[in-house]
């Protein structure tokens, strides 16, 4: 009874009574970036299928908002403090974890990373990585994009030049600068160096004499709606700009957000192209505001990170997952393959 009452006051396992053996059954705790997005919660479905298919109990937290660094570290901790079996991780600093990492790895308990994982861990934190090659579901999104303005791309000159907006949530997570920046290198290889002076935010800024196409960064200081879509309606003002990315759901919804005061996108005006889904993107979509967006396969991400952990808790050899990209639009948005993958 000592033996009952201990596990369930850590709440680090349920456990399974047979006979007269207690049997502990896996526990799995999930540490995502947030709530903030409905990624996120697409995310969590996914590691509720991984738990009911390989009946082990999984707990899902995550900070209030994708800035709150302080407080993710403060549910990593308090995870470990339970003894799960093992933690999937999506890192929002890995340097502010490096601590709860160590103190993970002397406890026993692996960690598999999910979405843009635990860049620059120590060597062998991470078993493993559920994630989406994010630069090339940027550079995915590059080639789409330039598909729709080839013409006015063509036709731009260094007297004339076309503008390409591009903004993103942050320039912290590695996912998000991956998927920027592999937009803008993918784009910058497909137009020719010679020809594409990047500008805007410092972290990509490239700028070239004489460009006929400019790409323009912009980054909100803090991930805030409103600082979001002010950099977004700061990019859709400028006359010269013929198209624009948004490269999550965050940065995309500031896009549709500013475009609500100023009507600047659809098919004959600015072509705009995003990431991820959630009502407003599909919404936008629906009504010709968005030419398309790439989509993760959230659900996927959750399922392979929880059955990546399972693999490694019970010995088995575990690798990084792709969990995959497609280009959707209004007309595939319902297909099978790309319906699965798209979230309110």
């Amino acid at each position: 009874m000592k033996l009952k009452k201990l596990v369930l006051a850590l709440g680090a396992a349920s456990v399974l009574f047979s006979g007269s053996v207690w049997a502990e059954q896996m526990h799995i705790n999930v540490v995502a970036k947030g709530f903030q997005h409905q990624f996120w919660k697409a995310v969590e479905q996914g590691t509720q299928k991984a738990a009911n298919e390989f009946d082990v109990s999984v707990d899902f937290q995550g900070p209030d908002s994708e800035s709150n660094i302080a407080q993710q570290v403060e549910y990593l901790n308090a995870a470990i403090a339970t003894q799960p079996s093992a933690i999937c991780l999506a890192a929002l600093d890995t340097r502010a974890m490096l601590d709860s990492i160590q103190m993970a790895q002397d406890e026993g308990i692996p960690i598999i990373g999910f979405d843009s994982g635990v860049p620059d861990a120590p060597e062998g934190a991470i078993k493993a990585t559920a994630s989406t090659d994010n630069t090339a579901a940027g550079g995915l999104a590059a080639n789409k994009l330039l598909e729709l303005v080839a013409d006015k791309v063509k036709a731009a000159t260094p007297d004339k030049p076309v503008r390409i907006g591009v903004v993103a949530q942050e320039s912290n997570s590695q996912s998000i600068v991956a998927r920027t920046k592999g937009f803008v290198d993918a784009f910058v290889a497909l137009v020719g160096a010679d020809k594409v002076s990047v500008e805007g935010h410092d972290s990509l800024r490239a700028e070239k004499k004489g460009a006929s196409v400019i790409v323009d960064v912009g980054i909100p200081a803090e991930v805030k709606d409103v600082d979001a879509a002010a950099v977004a309606s700061a990019i859709l003002e400028k006359p010269d700009l013929i198209a624009v990315y948004g490269s999550n759901e965050f940065a995309t919804n500031a896009i549709i957000t500013a475009n609500e005061g100023l009507d600047c996108l659809g098919a004959d005006k600015v072509i705009a192209v995003g990431f991820d889904a959630g009502n407003k993107i599909l919404d936008a979509m629906e009504a010709g505001v968005l030419a398309g967006a790439v989509t993760q396969n959230p659900v996927q991400i959750g399922y392979q990170a929880v059955r990546l952990a399972v693999d490694s808790v019970n010995g088995k050899a575990v690798e990084d997952v792709d969990t995959g990209a497609l280009w959707y639009n209004k007309d595939n948005m319902d297909d099978p393959e790309i319906s699965v993958c798209l979230y309110r």
